[in-house]
């Protein structure tokens, strides 16, 4: 019998015991074991709910009974998840969570406990919802040298700017409808600006490549500046604009991670992961290109990669899973020495005047543009690109990266 306690019963949580009350015997068969919920850590109560038989509210019930083999966190944010799964772990209990925010900022702490036990912790959960991407970076591709991931790694960012391009409708007008559907919280800071996709791309980066990506360190824009404009300049270019979070490697000593809109074509993977899926693209030395795409998000698929580690911290109940990630720090390269190319609305018709300044370019013809350009430029910096922009006599309406 392999005895569990869950912390938090919200989306997640409900989640899980959801799934494993569901696929108990197939569960069972491939964790090698019998899993039992022993415990349901929250607040709350629960009247009606069958997990109120199990439903404590001092965590002390959970960390100091020995019977408890693993603990799940799935409460959110970094207190008190942070001490909780720290002294789990310390007590010789692995754990299995979906806390990205907890795993970006604490990973390496953490899984060096895990190791010095013998013991596991693991986050399948914490990128890409039910994408099995971790698993795959720690096992499926350790025959590689990965050289870039890049992801769809926000639900809420995605179904935006798919109903920003199909319907032609403005930010605020999808946010509310995106709200309204329960797709974006009631403040949505950390979705439209980025910040869930860099946390998920730092955690990402730091399996893919052994060292720590800090996610404050990454350069992370967000979606809130695209307009309709932006999305008739892509259709016209048979490209479609897509919150990319990526890093690739440069050399052996020098990375490049960002977050930001990017123009991505159709011949790219990505170009068709639309609404509020996921899709995350690896490419190694030995491999090639892999892609992953699903669910991204929602209470059964993240409970599901949740069970999943639950299942494999059974069969290596008193075994440490290595994994490549240590708390080295990964050097990144100044984002203003990458060289890429840019797609620039300005608002001027005067094409010497550009010229002049961005030298050569291929202009890009919207019939319902007017006062305005549009164009794409040549291979040059980001450093290179802000000096020519700073230049140029007219205001610039829109930048926007171009996925090569």
């Amino acid at each position: 019998m392999i005895n569990i306690a869950v912390l938090g019963y919200g989306t997640v949580g409900s989640g899980v015991v959801e799934v494993i009350n569901t696929n108990q015997d197939s569960i069972n068969r491939r964790a090698g074991d019998a899993i039992r919920i022993k415990y349901v850590l929250d607040l709350r109560d629960f009247p009606g709910d069958p997990v109120q038989k199990v439903l404590v509210h001092d965590y002390e019930t959970i960390v100091n009974d020995p019977e408890v083999d693993i603990v799940v966190e799935v409460m959110g944010g970094l207190e008190p998840a942070h001490t909780f799964v720290k002294r789990a772990l310390e007590a010789g209990k692995s754990v299995a969570t979906s806390n990205k925010a907890l795993v970006a900022k604490f990973g390496p702490e953490l899984m060096d406990i895990a190791r010095n036990k013998n013991i596991n912790f693991l986050f399948e959960a914490s990128c890409g919802g039910g994408i099995p991407i971790i698993r795959a970076l720690n096992q499926s591709l350790t025959a590689d040298q990965i050289d870039e991931v890049t992801g769809i790694l926000n639900g809420t960012t995605n179904y935006m700017l798919t109903k920003m391009d199909m319907e032609g409708s403005r930010f605020e007008s999808v946010l509310k409808e995106a709200q309204e559907k329960g797709y974006a919280e009631a403040d949505p800071t950390a979705d439209v600006e980025g910040y869930d996709a860099c946390r998920k791309i730092a955690i990402l980066s730091s399996l893919a490549y052994g060292k720590f990506l800090n996610y404050e360190k990454i350069h992370t824009e967000g979606i809130t500046r695209i307009t309709p404009e932006d999305m008739e300049y892509a259709r016209v270019m048979g490209m479609s604009i897509k919150l990319l979070a990526t890093s690739r490697k440069l050399s052996e000593d020098s990375y490049y991670a960002v977050v930001a809109p990017f123009l991505v074509g159709k011949n790219n993977p990505l170009y068709s992961v639309n609404d509020v899926y996921n899709g995350i693209f690896v490419h190694g030395n030995v491999l090639g290109d892999a892609m992953f795409y699903g669910s991204g998000a929602g209470k059964l698929p993240t409970a599901s990669a949740v069970v999943a580690d639950v299942v494999d911290e059974a069969k290596h109940l008193h075994e440490n899973m290595p994994n490549e990630w240590n708390d080295q720090p990964l050097p990144l390269a100044d984002p203003d020495q990458v060289s890429g190319r840019f797609f620039v609305r300005v608002q001027t018709t005067d094409l010497s005047l550009i010229r002049s300044v961005f030298g050569t370019i291929e202009q890009i013809q919207v019939p319902k543009a007017e006062g305005e350009t549009g164009f794409v430029t040549a291979q040059m910096t980001l450093g290179q690109y802000k000096a020519k922009a700073a230049e140029i006599k007219a205001e610039i309406l829109s930048m926007i990266r171009i996925k090569d």
